[in-house]
């Protein structure tokens, strides 16, 4: 009675049948041992002919779904077959896949238990060396990338993260209407967007395509835009424009300092917009701009830059507000805001073009944010393409095939 159980719980069919069960509860293991009936026929695994008789055997063994708390495993004499067009062959198992060692309900549990839990932690709960789940994590992410289809992509956002803390930086692309990533590639550099261009042919996709693409300011992204994407057109990311104002405006804040102590442990003020300052913080504000500081001054001039971007919405209206904010920054002669101003105007097409596409790095930087839960979980990625694997599995929408 318990072997037909077992048949039925696994799917097993004739000409296959349960042999043998044995429990060794000292080591915690069940073993299922299948055996085929005498004269038993099978099918090709390369062409699928049916019907062939058996040549010999070859004994193999699965990994499956634990039993209760047992691990289990199935053993089968696993017969090899003669066919006429593609010679001796090893039966494939429904269960099996070639070289896993583990039957495909089982890396099923792999899989999802790899979507919510570090790989280490995965290979401590079922008790299996970490390279194995990593082997089977890169085979099931790259059989579902391969069927990814970017036909219909013409948004696509791009941006940097790391694997580790300040080490090894990958470059991610997203499609801007799905919010999935696309690819995700090694460095940060312009062959970054060469590499991004050489995948969209493998998924139906083509460069000229991308109509429009949101990036930093960075050099090499914008090279390799230039070269490889011949008709995107770039918008800088409002986020890092606004961040760049930051970085110049806390320049003048360490500078300033030197000679004021008032401004000591203020950085955090002059850095938020003041609804989101706390009511100590804004006394303090208060406080600070009664005093004739270029700070505060600096502080006045990247406000009215913010609002630009949260206020106007129509591009000749922008493109006047931004000019006139052009002139009144480099008036105020405080150098690194009158630097800031070199880089607005050597930037100002792909500035001006968010005003026209309304792009911004808010779904990628989404899209960042659970990359770095995802890092966070693993304690950092020493191997970039098992961080790579990772991202694709938890944000490239994959449909996985693996059973249920």
């Amino acid at each position: 009675m318990e072997k037909e159980l077992f048949e039925i719980s696994l799917g097993i069919v004739k000409p296959l049948y349960i042999k043998e069960i044995t429990l060794d509860i000292g080591e915690g293991e069940l073993h299922i041992y299948m055996d085929f009936e005498r004269g038993g026929k099978f099918d090709c695994s390369e062409c699928g002919c049916e019907g062939l008789t058996v040549h010999d055997t070859q004994p193999k063994t699965w990994r499956h779904l634990n039993f209760f708390q047992y691990k289990c495993y199935l053993h089968l004499r696993n017969p090899r077959t003669i066919c006429e067009d593609c010679g001796t062959r090893l039966w494939s198992a429904p269960w099996d896949r070639k070289g896993s060692g583990f039957t495909m309900l089982f890396e099923a549990f792999i899989m999802t238990l790899a979507k919510e839990m570090a790989v280490l932690q995965v290979a401590e709960l079922i008790d299996e060396h970490d390279t194995k789940i990593w082997r089977v994590v890169h085979h099931h992410v790259n059989v579902a990338y391969e069927k990814k289809d970017f036909s219909n992509v013409t948004e696509v956002g791009c941006d940097e993260t790391s694997s580790r803390k300040g080490h090894n930086y990958i470059t991610i692309f997203a499609d801007m209407d799905t919010k999935e990533v696309m690819y995700a590639t090694k460095g940060k550099s312009a062959a970054t967007i060469e590499r991004f261009k050489d995948e969209l042919p493998k998924h139906n996709g083509d460069a000229k395509q991308i109509k429009e693409i949101t990036i930093d300011m960075s050099q090499a992204y914008i090279r390799g835009v230039e070269d490889h994407l011949p008709n995107a057109s770039i918008t800088f990311d409002k986020f890092h424009v606004v961040k760049a104002l930051n970085e110049a405006q806390d320049e003048v804040r360490r500078a300033e300092q030197k000679e004021n102590p008032l401004l000591k442990k203020s950085r955090y003020v002059w850095l938020r917009n003041p609804k989101d300052l706390t009511e100590k913080q804004k006394d303090q504000l208060s406080e600070l701009q009664s005093q004739n500081l270029k700070t505060a001054e600096a502080y006045r001039i990247k406000l009215i830059f913010q609002n630009i971007y949260r206020d106007i919405k129509d591009y000749d209206t922008a493109e006047l507000a931004i000019n006139e904010w052009l002139v009144m920054a480099e008036k105020s002669e405080i150098e690194p805001i009158v630097k800031f101003t070199e880089t607005v105007r050597n930037h100002l097409d792909g500035i001006m073009r968010y005003f026209t596409s309304n792009l911004t790095s808010g779904a990628i930087e989404g899209l960042n944010s659970r990359i770095q839960n995802i890092k966070r979980r693993a304690r950092g990625f020493r191997n970039i393409d098992n961080f790579i694997a990772m991202i694709y599995l938890s944000l490239a929408g994959l449909e996985l095939d693996l059973p249920t």
